[in-house]
């Protein structure tokens, strides 16, 4: 309404409709996500509420902007581990490469979520709103009992000032100072671990339904088929921290130091 003022909105035409459109995207620059929500408000005013003919009226939707997502090496997994000498922003970083976590999920995680005795850290109303399981690790659970003992935990795994949930900020900039130290070039985000941890399951042979259980998706991209994998089966599958910690090829994979 505001950008065709002296124009009934009943008379524009569909030219009309799509030059606006583009406009917005050439000029304010809108999301791919923000062009759909602008062209479903479009159509239901003129499909919906004026009752135009559907098929009359047509708009190419945006296709939303698809990004390989960006991993690390082993290497580098090792690197920024080892120069992170803080022993908790060391289980930090660990937690999150090497249980493909979410920020949200880790920051949530108690006490009573991780299991040492069955390997298993319960992940509850995690991604998709849905409770899930995911892997522990034997070589993290070292580093986590020392750390749960030393700062002496009480309900939180991780907690900030006053007890509270950590803050996503600051898991942000623990990163990104272990990053700078460790001299890595590539932006290491939270995404980044998680894909990581995805792509180094995916290298060593591990079947992407497991991987995609213990992510918590509900479906792949590229197949419409939804598995049920059982407790039993994620029990089986190795942590990849553990994995190259134990690789004497890499260099100074011990986390003890």
């Amino acid at each position: 309404m505001n950008y065709f003022i002296n124009v009934s909105l009943k008379d524009i035409s569909e030219e009309q409709i799509k030059h606006y459109l583009y406009n917005k995207i050439e000029k304010d620059k809108i999301s791919y996500s923000t062009q759909n929500q602008i062209v479903n408000a479009i159509k239901f005013y003129y499909e919906a509420v004026l009752g135009n003919i559907r098929k009359v009226y047509r708009i190419e939707r945006p296709r939303k902007k698809f990004n390989l997502p960006k991993v690390i090496s082993e290497e580098n997994i090792i690197k920024l581990l080892k120069v992170t000498t803080n022993l908790k922003h060391k289980c930090i970083i660990a937690m999150l490469y090497s249980k493909g976590v979410k920020r949200s999920e880790l920051i949530n995680l108690r006490l009573q979520d991780i299991d040492f005795e069955k390997n298993f850290v319960y992940i509850s109303k995690g991604k998709g709103k849905k409770d899930r399981i995911t892997i522990l690790g034997e070589k993290i659970q070292i580093l986590l009992k020392r750390y749960i003992e030393e700062y002496k935990r009480k309900y939180w795994l991780f907690e900030g000032a006053g007890r509270k949930r950590y803050s996503t900020e600051s898991i942000r900039n623990i990163i990104k100072k272990s990053q700078k130290m460790a001299g890595i070039q590539t932006e290491i985000t939270f995404h980044v671990l998680r894909y990581s941890f995805a792509t180094h399951l995916l290298d060593k042979g591990v079947d992407i339904r497991y991987i995609k259980k213990l992510l918590g998706h509900h479906r792949l991209e590229t197949t419409s088929i939804s598995t049920h994998v059982s407790s039993r089966s994620l029990a089986n599958i190795k942590s990849p921290l553990d994995e190259i910690l134990s690789d004497s090829k890499l260099k100074h994979n011990n986390l003890k130091k």
